[in-house]
């Protein structure tokens, strides 16, 4: 079996980083060999859909399983729909993380954390260089944890999973919308 870890570094005893789009590593390991395979992460500075671009990168490495932190909404709807589950490690090392993994001491992580929503184009505007204060989620985002803080699982109860998975994709149709919606104004301008 193959993981995908979250890390701040390419070797095993590296600390795992509790951010999945934004982390600088992701270690692709081999359970029963501990072989491994460190991928520098390119979409940690993305200004948005770091967490998408991140899960399909490690998706196409074919692992079995991720371990991370708590993923936003993006990473987290992306990882479920490919088929892969995603255990929230403690923090220590990658190699702590993949033996509690194999012992059983992480828990699935059952929901997104809070979105992110990109970095910004250069700060939140007040004179930092940004776009200002107003544009949306893309600013005013709940800011991330620092690395080495945890966020606990939120386990749905009785059926607000599945109320929670339609407000999750009726989300996800509403962005799709107005990115093809982007996608077709480019297109008549160009042409």
């Amino acid at each position: 079996m193959r993981v995908a870890v979250s890390s701040t570094g390419p070797t095993l005893d590296s600390p795992v980083d509790l951010r999945f789009g934004r982390c600088p590593y992701f270690l692709v390991v081999d359970m029963e060999t501990m072989a491994y395979e460190a991928i520098p992460n390119p979409h940690m500075a993305a200004s948005g859909g770091a967490g998408i671009q991140a899960a399909q990168l490690v998706g196409n490495r074919g692992v079995q399983a991720v371990i991370t932190g708590i993923p936003g909404p993006n990473a987290f709807q992306t990882l479920q729909a490919i088929g892969i589950p995603i255990y929230q490690s403690k923090g220590g090392t990658v190699r702590q993380a993949v033996e509690d993994f194999k012992q059983g001491r992480l828990v699935q992580v059952a929901q997104p954390g809070p979105s992110y929503a990109g970095m910004g184009f250069g700060g939140s505007g007040r004179g930092w260089g940004g776009r200002g204060m107003g544009r949306g989620r893309w600013f005013g985002a709940p800011v991330p944890p620092p690395p080495g803080v945890q966020q606990p699982p939120v386990a749905p109860a009785g059926n607000s999973e599945l109320s929670s998975l339609k407000r999750q994709a009726e989300e996800l149709k509403r962005q799709l919308e107005q990115i093809t919606e982007r996608i077709r104004q480019l297109e008549e301008k160009e042409g």
